[in-house]
């Protein structure tokens, strides 16, 4: 029964972490479309390849389903609410029907 408490607790930290690289990725692509900081710094170019690698796969299918808006891309918003609700509602309510 503590393993299965552990594992939901590993589970919610790592939901808790994409979110956090959701939204450091967002403030950086900001960054750089209002030229504050450049992609011309080896790190900061390094940190949004790395950053881009680890949310691409996550965002691109909702890309795909909400409409062209423009210059404005709200899957961010729409997966950190997904990941939310995924790690509040559905991962507690998955594990606690479970008895032992």
């Amino acid at each position: 029964m503590h393993t299965l408490y552990a594992l939901i607790g590993i589970i919610s930290l790592i939901i808790t972490l994409l979110i956090w690289i959701i939204v450091i990725q967002a403030i950086l692509s900001w960054l750089v479309a209002f030229n504050v900081i450049n992609t011309y710094n080896g790190f900061v170019r390094q940190l949004l390849y790395g950053l881009h690698r680890i949310t691409e796969p996550l965002l691109r299918p909702i890309r795909r389903i909400l409409p062209d808006l423009g210059g404005l891309d709200f899957s961010p918003m729409v997966l950190i609410l997904i990941l939310i609700a995924l790690r509040d509602y559905l991962i507690p309510g998955i594990f606690s029907d479970l008895t032992f």
